[in-house]
């Protein structure tokens, strides 16, 4: 069983992005009959969970849960616990259609994402990975999520389509409810928490530079790409996660 750390009240995987990758294909090579999940926490998740009881359930029950922030692995090393590296979402799917080889496609189901989006990401995965095939696309309306009928449709054409992995884009928190609430139905081996991930793979959103990556501040890349959305998110988590930390290092009393 993979080591964990607990951070911020999450019991967080360390794991590594090739460690991460090489644990997703044994699963998916090797199915457990439920879909297993994978979450992906950054800051804003962390300030979220503080509150936020079923966003909790749903990681309690993920089974793989990956560091996505640098702030949260640059606390997990300040706190003595560290964490290996950063494993975002946006790195781990590209990661995981790289480590595919030709002897079998992997079978990939993408969900989310604005009308049309995810049908140009699958043309350029079918352009950079070979080994991968896009079996199945979809873009579910507002609030669908309280859609039984919708909901329906959409498990049925995941099954339909008979794929390895659901990669789920459909923004935090929704898509970890949706997925923790479905899980006993969703007819994939594997669900992927991923946020953006089906518009970077799109071309619609660009990513930071390498180097902003490595030095944490791919938050600043996208605030100034979209501050009408993230300039409020970013500024309640700066006053907000500085306290976690500080709880954390005093040994989980409330600040």
């Amino acid at each position: 069983m993979t080591e964990r750390i607990s951070l911020f009240d999450v019991q967080i995987d360390v794991l590594g992005m090739d460690q991460a990758v090489a644990r997703l294909q044994q699963w998916i090579a090797a199915p457990a009959g439920t879909c297993r999940f994978v979450v992906t926490p950054n800051v804003d998740h962390a300030v979220m969970l503080q509150h936020h009881a079923p966003l909790r359930r749903a990681y309690d029950d993920a089974d793989m849960i990956l560091a996505d922030g640098f702030p949260v692995v640059l606390a997990s090393r300040i706190l003595g616990k560290p964490l290996p590296e950063r494993v975002p979402g946006s790195e781990l799917v590209p990661a995981l259609f790289a480590a595919r080889g030709p002897e079998r496609p992997l079978r990939v189901f993408l969900l989310g994402a604005a009308p049309g989006v995810a049908e140009r990401a699958a043309e350029r995965i079918h352009q950079q990975w070979p080994a991968v095939r896009v079996v199945g696309t979809y873009s579910p309306p507002l609030g669908f999520e309280r859609d039984q009928a919708e909901n329906r449709r959409i498990l049925d054409l995941v099954a339909a389509a008979a794929a390895d992995v659901l990669v789920v884009g459909l923004g935090a928190p929704k898509q970890e409810l949706w997925v923790h609430r479905h899980r006993q139905e969703i007819r994939a081996p594997l669900a992927l928490c991923v946020g953006a991930t089906i518009d970077f793979l799109a071309g619609e959103r660009t990513r930071a530079p390498v180097w902003m990556r490595k030095v944490g501040l791919e938050w600043f890349h996208r605030v100034v790409h979209e501050p009408r959305r993230l300039a409020g998110r970013y500024a309640r988590d700066a006053w907000i996660f500085p306290q976690l930390v500080w709880r954390e290092w005093r040994g989980g009393v409330s600040p």
